[in-house]
């Protein structure tokens, strides 16, 4: 044979082998949708939680917290790339009256205590390490602050 008939030879073995593998994986796919299938039809709900909780807990024991902040950042990339600024105010939306409806004022009351502490440890950092844009920043915030409860606090009275 010549060197070129070698070649076609070759190629011909690489052609039938992709063929193959393709055949091969049709099938696989195939059989595991027929598998899948049967199972659904032979369990419930529950079976599905158990196996997603063991499979959580299997994972949660050989990944750490860089593996989940690591799919967490791939997943919001996806996410991101693949919707518009109106799918995050829908979903907002929806997430703040569903918040709304499971917890009362005193629930609101405590996350703004929290994030006012959080953000005052934030200015009384910036103000220790010199860095006075931040703490005319937080100065102005609670200057709004006080406007804002002062403007409700008249309206309260008004009523």
């Amino acid at each position: 044979m010549t060197e070129n008939n070698n070649k076609n030879v070759h190629e011909d073995k690489k052609s039938t082998h992709s063929d193959n593998s393709k055949g091969v994986k049709d099938n696989l796919q195939e059989a595991g949708r027929k598998g899948g299938e049967a199972t659904a039809a032979t369990h419930g709900k529950e079976f599905y939680k158990d196996i997603g909780q063991k499979g959580g807990e299997a994972t949660a024991a050989t990944h750490g917290k860089e593996f989940y902040q690591d799919i967490g950042h791939k997943g919001g990339e996806a996410t991101a790339a693949n919707h518009d600024k109106e799918f995050y105010q829908e979903i907002g939306q929806k997430g703040g009256e569903a918040t709304a409806a499971s917890h009362d004022k005193e629930y609101y009351q405590e996350i703004g205590r929290k994030g006012g502490r959080v953000r005052g440890d934030q200015i009384h950092e910036a103000s220790e390490n010199g860095n006075n844009k931040e703490k005319k920043t937080g100065e102005s915030q609670r200057l709004a602050s006080s406007h804002e409860q002062k403007a409700q606090d008249n309206e309260k009275s008004k009523k």
